[in-house]
């Protein structure tokens, strides 16, 4: 796996039969039996690809000794987390290792670009470190083909950049639509609330505390619901409670809730695990809900630690985590982290509409889950690609030869998600032919049985301009461009300079141009979420 793909002819030799193998492999694998406890157990004893950046040892060498980077380079030293170490996570500079196969776990989380978008509006250019463009991209629901049972579809298509050769490939995955209220498993939610002084700004607890009232008069009767805060030190002011007639008790909690002092974030996460362990129910989806800025700053502030708290409680009784951040600032890296670990994702509400969308639709909608540690894999074709390079994923990846190791942490996805891969290609002159191939794996959430599916693209279908595509796949092309522009390693921003400045996307355009595509795109579908996208490129335009 690498970002940056293959640099002229290195490597060809046995790549062909490697991709012949990998491929067959997962035919021979698909519909095996599912991991037993012991399997399960080991997760985090191996390379866990969605904490950090994600060591990946090359076959020849024992792991822990050197970090395989997203571009296929190594590095002296251990493996590390998300925003430690290389700046951004990005390792553009390193000189890539001949390869043709990419592999990453699936990713749903949009809070990097909820995060921007409150940033922007305050008239501050994010810091690049926080700007994900998975998350970016993530963040805008696309139509692909939808499956007809659990697991995924798999779209696979591309347009040509105004750079010679390169074009961006699109690898889209979605689940089935979500079902109806009445058709999902019940839920038990433990909803841990940060309530420390800093909550007490406008837009934080009391933007929170709204839209867990609307949430607790929308969930079903046979839905439970705890209630755990935490400041300087953590109280379960709500132990799991079925809702039926007592939704009044929940209102008097959720509306009894102050801010108070220092914010003690590992007790809140230990408290809220515990009364989860403590409510969890048979047949249910039990999830911690964690509501904070993350400015962790009292007791327990080692990140590790908290970590491993939530590796383990996810381990043992499955109970997966969805982080919610709130706040102008905002500790981004450690929100994601705990996610991450969790087995869940994370979001980022700055408004009204924005927590409602997330407590009242979004987390009942999604309440159930469809597929665990879902991993993508993307081969590309040798006699075709020259290079290529993975957009964002850079703390999700996973070592190729892991893709079908289920041990190895992956992506937890429920109904009604999409989630989007950009890669930019770069295709010999002349290529003809099939480009790549795309397979998800995933296990089945009860029975941990493992699945996959595959889409395969031909370079044919990179004849037009991104820029006359297809809907979706202009919009994921803007919201990576951003994202791009964004986080451009020397902390400059290019007005329309295009991909001659700082490692920005081939066929970038300036800000100033995609200001002016996004706003196109939003005048023809009165979408008012790609509004929102085009009123963010023009405030970074203005402020860049």
């Amino acid at each position: 796996m690498n970002r940056y793909g293959i640099h002229g002819e290195r490597g060809r030799r046995g790549t062909t039969a490697l991709l012949a193998l990998t491929l067959a492999g997962g035919l021979l694998l698909t519909g095996c039996g599912g991991t037993d406890d012991a399997s399960n157990g080991a997760k985090d004893t191996a390379a866990d690809s969605r904490g950090g950046s994600g060591p990946m040892p090359a076959p020849d060498r024992p792991r822990g000794e050197g970090e395989q980077r997203h571009d296929g380079g190594t590095s002296s030293g251990g493996a590390r987390e998300s925003g430690e170490g290389e700046k951004n996570g990005d390792s553009r500079e390193i000189a890539p290792d001949p390869d043709y196969l990419s592999t990453f776990a699936l990713d749903v989380d949009t809070a990097s670009y909820g995060y921007a978008r409150r940033t922007l509006s305050e008239g501050r250019l994010p810091d690049p470190s926080t700007v994900r463009p998975e998350e970016f991209v993530n963040s805008f629901r696309q139509d692909y083909e939808r499956p007809d049972g659990d697991g995924f579809s798999v779209t696979v298509d591309g347009a040509r950049t105004d750079d010679e050769d390169w074009s961006l490939v699109r690898v889209g995955l979605a689940t089935r639509p979500a079902d109806r209220q009445s058709e999902r498993p019940p839920a038990a939610l433990t909803f841990v609330i940060d309530v420390s002084g800093s909550m007490a700004e406008p837009g934080r607890l009391d933007l929170a505390q709204e839209a867990l009232g609307t949430m607790t008069d929308r969930l079903r009767d046979d839905d439970s619901v705890a209630i755990v805060t935490f400041s300087d030190e953590s109280e379960t002011v709500l132990p799991m409670t079925r809702l039926g007639d007592r939704r009044g008790r929940v209102h008097d909690a959720i509306d009894g809730l102050e801010p108070m002092e220092s914010t003690n974030l590992g007790a809140g996460v230990e408290t809220g695990y515990e009364t989860a362990v403590e409510g969890r129910r048979e047949g249910a989806t039990n999830r911690v809900v964690l509501v904070s800025d993350a400015l962790a700053n009292t007791g327990d502030t080692d990140a590790d630690s908290i970590l491993e708290r939530v590796a383990t409680e996810r381990r043992e009784h499955g109970i997966t985590l969805f982080g919610v951040g709130v706040g102008s600032d905002y500790g981004d890296a450690l929100m994601e982290r705990l996610a991450d670990r969790g087995d869940g994702h994370t979001t980022y509400v700055s408004t009204t509409e924005d927590a409602r969308e997330v407590f009242s639709a979004q987390l009942p909608r999604n309440i159930e889950l469809t597929a665990r540690d879902a991993k993508a894999q993307v081969a590309f074709d040798p006699e075709t690609v020259a290079e290529f390079r993975l957009v964002g994923y850079d703390n999700r990846q996973v070592a190729d030869e892991d893709f079908r190791d289920d041990r190895v942490d992956g992506g937890e996805v429920g109904p009604g998600h999409t989630v989007t891969a950009l890669y930019a290609v770069r295709t010999r002159s002349g290529a003809d032919g099939h480009l790549a191939t795309a397979t998800v794996r995933w296990l089945d959430p009860d029975s941990r049985t493992p699945h996959e599916e595959s889409g395969d693209v031909e370079t044919d279908a990179l004849d037009g301009s991104v820029w006359d595509a297809d809907h979706g796949l202009r919009v994921t092309a803007t919201a990576a461009y951003f994202a791009d522009a964004l986080r451009t390693s020397d902390g400059g921003y290019d007005h329309g300079g295009g991909d001659d400045h700082g490692g920005s996307l081939p066929g970038a355009p300036g800000l100033s141009e995609l200001s002016e595509r996004a706003d196109g795109l939003a005048d023809r579908t009165e979408d008012e979420d790609l509004r929102d996208l085009a009123e963010a490129i023009e405030e970074a335009n203005r402020l860049a």
